[in-house]
């Protein structure tokens, strides 16, 4: 009973192991023949499955009719340094020979000599710790991890405000065309005006006129031998004769003598 029972779980536990093995290579050669266009979610997925099935391993052999394997002992009956072709296709070209060179990693049913050290001194120090000091540690390590956690977030955060700032429109390009439509070439402008201001535009340009007028009379002053006529006025004062071109009018002589006189003087 024992014996047949020990055959079902290793076919169960061959079983399971051999879906494990077809699972890691489909990923492998994913990796491998497929990177340029594998996907996160897709690589998700294998190690999902992954999981999955090593979790069902180990409940296979956590089962209570599953036999206590650690208690079974494997023992080489022959081994030749010859090519062994039933071994080949055993294990799919992997093992071509079964000598005293690969049986004890095939066989090993302990971890390697320096991973067993390893292991034992972690052990040891782990038990030195009391459990307050464990308990600081472990404070320690989550407010640590906490600090670290709220900094990615902020600069997460600060990265996505920066990027709709920048994102962000600030003018209206309806208003900025119609603004140079107008501009460059009057869309939109108005060519009425308001009432009363034709009487006021016209009196501005006769002003405007006479200005002129007499800005053109004083440059056709005649120098000397030409006839008396009358010249122009210039803000209410007559200019000089022709025959008279330097003589200045008694008015503005008046004028200057009054105004150079000291109020106290007689």
């Amino acid at each position: 009973r024992e014996e047949k029972q020990l055959e079902l779980t290793l076919e169960a536990l061959i079983s399971q192991v051999a879906d494990l093995k077809n699972s890691l290579v489909s990923f492998i050669y994913k990796l491998e023949n497929e990177y340029d266009r594998l996907t996160w979610p897709s690589v998700l997925d294998s190690f999902a499955l992954l999981s999955g099935q090593l979790n069902t391993l180990n409940k296979v052999l956590k089962h209570e009719k599953t036999p206590l394997l650690r208690n079974q002992v494997i023992i080489p009956l022959v081994l030749s340094p010859d090519r062994d072709e039933e071994i080949m296709r055993q294990t799919e070209g992997r093992v071509p020979v079964f000598s005293h060179e690969v049986v004890p990693d095939h066989l090993r049913t302990k971890p390697d000599p320096e991973v067993e050290e390893q292991e034992k001194q972690l052990i040891t120090d782990a038990a030195r710790i009391s459990p307050d000091v464990a308990q600081k540690q472990i404070q320690s390590l989550n407010k640590m991890c906490s600090n670290l956690l709220e900094k990615i977030s902020k600069e997460e955060r600060e990265s996505e405000s920066g990027g709709l700032r920048q994102n962000k429109q600030t003018f209206n390009p309806a208003d900025t065309n119609a603004l140079v439509a107008a501009v460059a070439f009057g869309k939109g402008l108005s060519n009425r005006r308001p009432p009363g201001s034709g009487g006021s535009v016209q009196s501005g340009q006769a002003g405007a006129g006479a200005i002129i007028a007499g800005a053109s009379g004083m440059q056709q002053v005649p120098m000397s031998g030409t006839p008396a006529q009358q010249q122009p006025m210039l803000a209410g004062v007559q200019m000089a004769q022709a025959g008279q071109p330097g003589k200045m009018p008694s008015g503005i002589k008046t004028n200057i003598k009054s105004a150079s006189m000291h109020p106290y003087q007689r």
